[in-house]
Parts: structure tokens; sequence; C-alpha cells
């Protein structure tokens, strides 16, 4: 690579920039927050009910099961490198683009592994805990086929840091919307049937059919506006020396990693726990859906003002004060005896909280996308974002370890009174883990992450010009 690209005339410079700037329709860029609306009737069901249905359905002892969410969250992670590089590799792109094809025919495949997931056939418990292994490792590498193409589908369509920002708050809003709508919907529904076998399965089937239909909105209204050249010769000749460079060379994407691991084994750990933490500790699952459509519901209110408060104060002043924020009413929850009502209150700013920045992660990582061509001279979407996701599914398996680990660890008995160290457990995989959690993040993000948005405005506009730099953000 010689640092600089072959200058573009002058008249299609003005060209690219202006598609590079489009300014999206609502209807678009809502659309596009219908994907992980879609994303989030799935993947939500398998992070907050999966560990209930194995344990107290299937009565799989919580050691086991905390085995199976760890080996199948890593053995995803590394599947999706190999995601991220199929679809980068991908030849003869028709009109449909890039990216959006494979997510659709993915998103089907992730709706039928995902009522599959819900089914237990009746063998010996060693059957089962192998049916378990097998049916999730499928899920995942299905998701990764059906989740990388639509993050990557943002960084082409468009490079505007408001537009992005925006993006980013119809994303969140989007999966905010799916998880209020699960977690007020889907015990509701197990409980109209007497076998919790035949309940699971069928609010499975509802839900995985609503999945597909918000990715179908998504699908058919999203394009790919940034004009990219795709067929260099830097890119053809593109091996797994180049996909290291790309990964450990991008010091913000290094940020957003170490950061997302905080922040996602935070927001799992407490869906994990909810529907303990409400059967147990305050004495009636019932109370789920109640808590969760509190929670929820004002974090849809909250994540709409993500795109004023990135304006007034930037993308990483934001996430941090979310995350300060967060931190604080986690910690509080679990100092302050249990109370229904201070419970409530502090597990919602606390979900309140971490729902902006995590909205703004989005945006993040559109701007490292851009980042890593503007420094590496390559680009490669599908392999960048599944860096990011990489972090991501590590900080499942942490959560699934940090939730199913603390069961073990205090004593649980499945379907029975709990003790008091089991109850403090729970309280504490909770709101305490969360707390300490989001401080961490919170920690990273401010001292390690320089990617500003006045710098990526540069960067915005080298790449609109054809040309990148080498260079490092400090």
């Amino acid at each position: 690579m010689n640092g600089q690209q072959a200058a573009v005339p002058a008249g299609q410079e003005t060209a690219a920039a202006k598609n590079c700037h489009v300014k999206l329709s609502w209807r678009e860029k809502i659309c596009y927050g219908f994907g992980d609306f879609g994303n989030g009737f799935m993947f939500d069901l398998g992070q907050a009910y999966l560990t209930k249905y194995w344990i107290d359905v299937c009565m799989i002892p919580a050691a086991a099961v905390a085995g199976i969410f760890a080996f199948t969250k890593i053995f995803d992670a590394f599947m999706d490198p190999i995601a991220g590089s199929a679809i980068d590799s991908r030849k003869n792109i028709g009109r449909r683009g890039k990216f959006r094809p494979v997510m659709m025919i993915s998103s089907v495949i992730l709706a039928i592994l995902t009522v599959i997931t819900f089914t237990m056939p009746e063998i010996s418990m060693t059957g089962k805990i192998l049916f378990a292994y097998g049916i999730y490792m499928a899920w995942g590498l299905v998701y990764s086929f059906t989740n990388i193409p639509y993050a990557s589908l943002a960084s082409v369509m468009t490079r505007d840091v408001e537009e992005r920002s925006q993006m980013a708050t119809t994303r969140q809003a989007g999966s905010i919307g799916a998880q209020l709508i699960t977690g007020i919907a889907f015990v509701p529904v197990v409980l109209m049937f007497t076998s919790p076998h035949h309940g699971f399965f069928i609010a499975s089937i509802v839900m995985a059919v609503i999945g597909v239909i918000g990715f179908g909105i998504c699908y058919l209204n999203c394009h790919e506006h940034v004009p990219v050249k795709r067929n260099t010769q830097a890119e053809q000749k593109a091996k797994f020396s180049d996909y290291i460079k790309i990964v450990f060379t991008n010091k913000p994407l290094l940020c957003i990693i170490l950061m997302t691991l905080f922040t996602i084994s935070a927001m799992n750990t407490n869906m994990q726990m909810m529907i303990f933490f409400c059967q147990y500790n305050l004495g009636n699952m019932a109370l789920q859906p109640i808590v969760n459509g509190i929670m929820m519901g004002c974090s849809v209110v909250g994540i709409l003002l993500i795109p004023k408060l990135v304006k007034l104060f930037g993308k990483k002043r934001t996430a941090i004060g979310g995350l300060l924020i967060g931190c604080a009413a986690d910690i509080l929850n679990f100092v302050i005896p249990t109370n229904i009502y201070t419970f409530v209150v502090l597990v919602t700013i606390g979900y309140v909280a971490l729902a902006i920045p995590n909205g703004v992660t989005w945006a993040f990582v559109s701007d490292v996308i851009d980042y890593s061509e503007w420094h590496n001279g390559i680009r490669k979407e599908g392999i960048t974002y599944a860096a990011f996701n990489f972090s991501r599914k590590i900080a499942q398996a942490i959560a699934a370890v940090v939730s199913s680990g603390i069961l073990v660890l205090t004593g649980y008995v499945a379907n029975a009174v709990q003790n008091e160290i089991t109850l403090t457990g729970i309280k504490a995989a909770m709101t305490l883990y969360p707390g300490v959690a989001l401080g961490v993040a919170a920690i990273i993000l401010y001292f390690f992450y320089g990617l500003t948005d006045d710098t990526f405005k540069k960067i915005a506009e080298d790449l609109n010009a054809g040309k990148w730099e080498h260079g490092t953000i400090e």
C-alpha cells in the first residue's frame, strides 16, 4: 500500500461526496430500526428465557446450562470472522446490494432455529444436553449470517454523522421495542398453557414470525447509497494477515470491543436474572412482564434523546454519561434492601442509562469501519463488524457464566423456596455485577477512545474524496 489511493476526478468527487452525505428519509431510517426489532424477537428470547427453559422446564442442571452457554457463545465468536469474511467475499453483487439478501435469507432460517431451541425431545439427560449444545451452536452460526450483514448495511447507507446517530437511535429503538414486547408478552403466553413445554414452544413461534416480518420491512425499504469501490487490487489480495491488520491497528475498534465486553455482559445478565429475581426475590413471576414493561417502556423514551444528546455533547461524552448513571443506579439497587418500588425505580434508571450508550455504540461501529478503510486502505465491513461482534459473543458467554454460575454456587434448587444465600446471589447478579461492569466500561471509553466526531468528519471528507491516509488516532 503506498498510503494514497488514485485521485478521483473533481466532478466524480463531488458526486461521491453528495451520495455519502445524502439525507435519508425518515421512512428509511425507521425501517432500518425494524431490522433490530426483528432481531430482538429471536435473539432476546435466548438471552432472557432459554436459561429458565433449560433449567426449570427441561431440568438440565444449572452447571450444565452454564457450560452450554459459555461454549456455544465462544464457538459463535470464532464463527463471526468466518461469516464476515464470506460476506466480504461476495461477488456478482446485484441491484439488491451486498448485505440485504444475505440478511433476509438468514433471518428466515434463524426463525426456524429459534423455535427449535425451545423444543426438547423426551430423551436422556445426556441426550438433552447434547441436543442443547448442537441446536444452539447452529443458531449462533446462522445469527452471525443475519446480524453481520444487517449491521454492516448502516455503513453504506450514509457517512453523515447526524444521520448515523439517528440510525443508531432507530436501531436501539427497535431493539428496546422488541425487548419491551417480548418482555411483556412472552411469559403471559407461556402461562396460557398447562404444559410449560407447549407454552414456550408456542410463544417462540409467535415471536419468531414477528422477527422475520421485522427483517422483511428492513429489507424492502433500506438501500446502499454510499458508493464504495470494492474491487481494488489491495482488496483482491487481502489475506488473513490483512484481517489481523484491520483489527489490531484499529485502536478505536479495539476500545469498542473492550468496552462491549462489559456493557453487553451487564445487559444480558440483567435480562437472564430478571425472571429469577421476580419469581424468588419478589415472590411472583407474574411481576416480570410488569417490571419489563416499565423498564423498557421508559428506555424507548430515553433513546429518542440520543440525537439531541449527541448534537449537544458528542457521541463519546453521551455514552460515558449514560454508563456512569447506570453504574450508580445498579450499585445503589444492590445496597438498598429489596423492595418492589425502589427496585423498579432504580432498575429502570439503570436500564434507560445503559440503553443510551448501547444505542450510540452502533454509530461508533459505523465510524470505526470507515476509520479502518481510511487507516489501512482496505474496506472490509463484514470482518470489521465481525471483530466487534466477537466481543458481544464473549460478553454473552460471560453473562451466562455469571448468571448460571451464581445459581450453582449459591445452591439454587429449581422450582423451590430459595435460601438467603441464593437470594443474595440472584440480587448480586441482577444489580451489583451490571453496576461494576458499567463503571469499568466508562473508564475504558474515557481513556482509550480517541475517534471524536470532529476527527471522523475529517476522515469522511478524505474518503469522500477517494483517498486514505496512514495515521493513528490518539
